[in-house]
C-alpha cells in the first residue's frame, strides 16, 4: 500500500522557489545550488534552463533537486547565464509538462519563464486565447504570461513583457529568460518575495536569501514590489512599469514570517529567526501557562518555541525529533501500525517528558489531524498536562495567492470553536495570537501584509473556483532534456 505524507495538509504548502543568475561560468551549478538551498519551497518537481546567447539548455523532472540533476546534466545545461524553479503545484496539476522554467519559441524568440505564486482571475483570459488559436502546452496559469508576450504585437522583448505583466492582477514573483538577457519582477503588491544578489561581478534572484550563502553570494537588497529588473550585457536596470504602485496597497505575505521562509534568510528586509523569536515572546506574554517545559514541533516552530521560552523564563527543551529522510510517499507495513502516518514523520523523546507539563509551541493548524496524533504521542510517552501555543492567528480561509491551503471547510478553526477543538485534540489548553499581535510582535509600519487566510479579508478581487475542492493526483515521470 502506497501512502501520501503530505495528504494530511499538516501545514499549508509551500508555494514555489526560484533562482537565477547572470553572467558567471558556473552559472547552472550555482543555480542547482540555489534551488538546493530553496528546496522547502517546493518538492514536486525542479528545473534549469540555462543560455550561452545562441542556445537556450534546458532539463526538469519530478522530485526533489539531488534525485533530478546529475553532474550530466549540470555540464549540459551550458552558458554563463540560468533561471531554475523548484515548484509546489498551487495551480495545475503535478505533471512532468507542468514542471518550470517553462520554454517556448516565438517571434521574439524563445522565452522561458519561472513563476512564484499564483495568478488569478486568469480562466477568462485563457479561455479567449485559446479561442483565439492559441495552443497551451501545460494546465498551470504561469502559461499565460508568456501567451500573452507573444500576442503583444511588440517587438521589443520588455515592452511584450511589461505589456503582458500589466494585464495581470496578482500573485507573483517572476524570472524570465531569453538568450541574451534576464529579467526578474515582483507584482505591485509584493505578494511573494525576491532578492537581489551578486557573487564575482555576477548577478543572482532568489526567493530568499538562504539561497545566496550556500554561493557565498553577497546579498544587495529586495526587489521592490511593482520592481521590473533587467540584467544583460550592459548591466543591469531598474524600471518601474505600473501605475498602481502604493506603499499602502501593498499585501506581503505574512506567511513568509511565520512559517514559509528558511529561519536563516532575510526576508522583506528583517531576519526571518528574529521575527519568529518576536513572534514567541508575543505569543508567550498573551497566553502564558504554567508549565516545565517548552517544546516545538519542528522545524518551523523552533524559533517560536525559542521566543516564548525565553520570555516565560520555562526551559527550552527538544522533545520531539523529526524524520528529515522520508520520501513524499512510502510504504505501509502490512500490520495495522496506529499513527503510523505522525510516527513515520515524528517521534518524542520520552526521557525529556515523562512526568512533565509542556508547552507545545507550533506555527499552524490546518485539519488538526496531525496535531492530535502528535498530542496522543505526549501523552503516551508520559506528559502530564499538554498545552499547546501557535505563533499565528487561526487559519480560517483559504489563499488564492500561491499558497495550497486546504478549503475552508477542511480548516478546523474555520468550522470548530476553540472549546471544540481543544476536546477535538484532547489538550489542557490552546491559544493563537490574534492577528493584532501578530501585527504587534512583526512591527513593520514600513510595509502591509496580507492576513487574509487569518481575517478573510483579501486584499486582491478574485472569482472563486466554482468546485473548491478540487484535487490534483501526483504523478511521478522522467525527467526532460531538451
Amino acid at each position: 500500500m502506497c501512502n501520501t505524507i503530505e495528504s494530511s495538509h499538516y501545514k499549508p504548502k509551500e508555494e514555489c522557489g526560484i533562482f537565477g543568475i547572470y553572467g558567471h561560468e558556473q552559472a547552472a551549478n550555482f543555480t542547482y545550488l540555489g534551488l538546493y538551498a530553496l528546496q522547502h519551497r517546493g518538492q514536486e518537481s525542479a528545473g534549469i534552463a540555462s543560455s550561452d546567447t545562441h542556445h537556450i539548455y534546458r532539463y526538469a523532472g519530478m522530485g526533489k533537486v539531488l534525485d533530478i540533476f546529475t553532474e550530466y546534466h549540470i555540464e549540459n545545461l551550458k552558458g554563463t547565464m540560468a533561471i531554475g524553479h523548484n515548484r509546489y503545484s498551487t495551480t495545475g496539476s503535478s505533471f512532468l509538462r507542468n514542471a518550470q522554467p517553462l520554454r517556448a519559441e516565438s517571434r521574439l524568440g524563445p522565452i522561458v519563464l519561472a513563476h512564484n505564486g499564483n495568478l488569478i482571475n486568469t480562466e477568462d483570459m485563457r479561455r479567449k486565447l485559446v479561442d483565439e488559436g492559441s495552443i497551451f502546452q501545460t494546465s498551470i496559469d504561469s502559461e499565460i504570461i508568456i501567451h500573452l508576450m507573444a500576442k503583444s504585437g511588440y517587438n521589443d522583448f520588455k515592452d511584450a513583457l511589461i505589456h503582458a505583466l500589466k494585464q495581470l492582477t496578482a500573485a507573483y514573483s517572476v524570472l524570465i529568460m531569453n538568450r541574451e538577457k534576464i529579467y526578474a519582477c515582483r507584482d505591485p503588491f509584493g505578494f511573494r518575495p525576491l532578492c537581489l544578489g551578486k557573487i564575482d561581478g555576477a548577478y543572482a534572484i532568489a526567493s530568499e536569501t538562504c539561497a545566496f550563502d550556500i554561493i557565498d553570494a553577497e546579498f544587495i537588497r529586495d526587489i521592490e514590489p511593482g520592481e521590473l529588473i533587467e540584467i544583460g550585457p550592459n548591466g543591469i536596470e531598474s524600471f518601474y512599469p505600473f501605475d498602481n504602485i502604493n506603499v499602502k496597497k501593498q499585501s506581503l505575505c505574512v506567511f513568509e514570517y511565520i512559517y514559509f521562509s528558511r529561519p536563516d534568510s532575510f526576508i522583506f528586509g528583517h531576519s526571518v529567526h528574529e521575527m519568529r523569536l518576536k513572534l514567541g515572546r508575543q505569543l508567550a506574554i498573551d497566553s502564558p501557562v504554567e508549565a516545565d517545559l517548552v517544546i516545538p514541533i519542528p522545524d518551523s516552530s523552533i524559533s517560536a518555541a525559542l521566543g516564548y521560552a525565553m520570555e516565560s523564563g520555562i526551559r527550552f527543551e527538544k522533545g520531539m525529533t523529526r524524520n528529515h529522510y522520508i520520501g513524499r510517499t512510502f510504504i505501509e507495513p502490512s500490520q495495522k501500525i496506529r499513527d503510523f502516518g505522525a510516527k513515520i514523520k515524528y517521534n518524542v523523546v520520552k526521557s525529556a517528558v515523562k512526568g512533565k507539563r509542556i508547552i507545545l509551541v507550533d506555527d499552524s493548524i490546518m485539519r488538526g489531524t496531525t496535531m492530535r496524533k502528535i498530542i496522543k504521542m505526549f501523552r503516551n510517552a508520559g506528559a502530564t498536562e499538554v498545552h499547546v501555543r501557535i505563533s499565528a492567528p487561526p487559519t480560517k480561509y483559504p489563499c488564492f495567492y500561491g499558497i495550497d491551503i486546504p478549503t475552508k471547510s477542511e480548516l478546523i478553526a474555520s468550522t470548530h470553536t476553540i472549546e471544540e477543538i481543544v476536546k477535538y485534540m484532547r489538550v489542557d489548553s490552546l491559544a493563537y495570537m490574534t492577528t493584532d499581535s501578530l501585527l504587534k510582535a512583526i512591527d513593520r509600519k514600513d510595509m502591509s501584509f496580507c492576513n487574509a487566510c487569518f481575517t478573510g479579508r483579501y486584499p486582491v478581487e478574485f472569482v472563486q473556483p466554482e468546485d473548491e475542492n478540487l484535487k490534483f493526483q501526483f504523478d511521478a515521470g522522467n525527467g526532460e532534456f531538451y
